[in-house]
């Protein structure tokens, strides 16, 4: 699991590898192109590419550096062409105008990167715990069944049910019920891959979705989750149990409904047998009955 996590993260470096070179290319082929043009032709709108591309691909530190990159080459092509002003100053005074404007496009479609990203955010996450909503929940985890299915790959969920939560609502009121739901979340997110996927469902249940997760590293997961949602209650004083029930996928049914179905009877059978504890099992869709 770490080793998988580790090459998401290696990857997402390569890429921004990729396209932090690709911007240094397109900088030094335009300053080239500026040069052997001649000072008689302006290339400045064409120098915005590369500072647009690294700014929305890699981010606004590498954009704000890029636009010092280009406002440079510009000027060092400037310079070669033969382009004379009357005056020296005028090669400082150009050369910041348009540092100034590649800086200010550079900062606004920073902004606004950011801006589209948290309002993608919030149409995906629960207001309260910052988790995953049931709509994206059920996009993603519906992706991930496809792809399974695909390759063979078993797959883990886990359904979270708080055992006692209407007691602590009722008892200490619902700020402190909204802290014990967003401390769970805080838990269940802290003890996952970047892969995994954690959704509060409604009120207080919680759903995992583990890919490419045989039976034994889910069960390695929800025993570090378990530690440290007993801990945290015991730290707050909070009397909240969690029935929990993690069901392996060795073939994976064709939708989310029917996961969700099987995984939330398994830990419907915990709350049966006494709450507040965990049950694995597995299944495949080859065999008959429910776990």
């Amino acid at each position: 699991m770490a080793a998988e996590t580790g090459n998401f993260v290696n990857s997402r470096k390569a890429v921004k590898a990729f396209w932090l070179g690709l911007g240094f290319i397109m900088i030094l082929l335009l300053g080239a192109i500026d040069y052997y043009s001649g000072f008689e032709f302006s290339f400045s709108i064409f120098y915005l590419a590369p500072i647009v591309l690294v700014t929305w691909r890699v981010g606004r530190t590498p954009g704000l550096v890029f636009s010092f990159l280009g406002a440079l080459t510009w000027f060092a092509a400037d310079a070669a062409s033969g382009h004379l002003y009357s005056s020296a100053f005028i090669y400082s005074w150009n050369t910041i105008m348009r540092l100034g404007f590649f800086l200010i496009i550079s900062m606004l479609l920073a902004t606004l990167k950011k801006e589209l990203q948290l309002q993608r955010e919030l149409a995906h996450q629960d207001f309260l715990t910052g988790t995953a909503n049931p709509r994206y929940f059920y996009d993603i985890v519906q992706m991930e069944i496809h792809r399974a299915r695909r390759h063979g790959r078993p797959c883990s969920a886990a359904y979270i049910d708080l055992d006692n939560f209407k007691a602590v609502n009722d008892r200490l009121g619902h700020q402190v019920g909204d802290n014990v739901l967003c401390v769970v979340a805080d838990c269940l997110k802290a003890n996952v891959r970047v892969i995994d996927t954690v959704a509060r469902l409604g009120g207080d249940e919680f759903v995992l979705f583990l890919p490419e997760t045989e039976q034994e590293g889910a069960r390695t997961v929800l025993t570090k989750i378990r530690c440290c949602l007993t801990g945290a209650m015991e730290q707050n004083d909070w009397q909240v149990g969690f029935s929990i029930g993690v069901l392996t996928f060795l073939s994976m049914p064709s939708t989310v409904d029917e996961m969700i179905r099987l995984v939330d009877g398994l830990m419907y059978a915990v709350k049966q047998s006494g709450k507040n504890d965990t049950r694995f099992s597995s299944y495949s869709f080859e065999s008959a009955g429910d776990p």
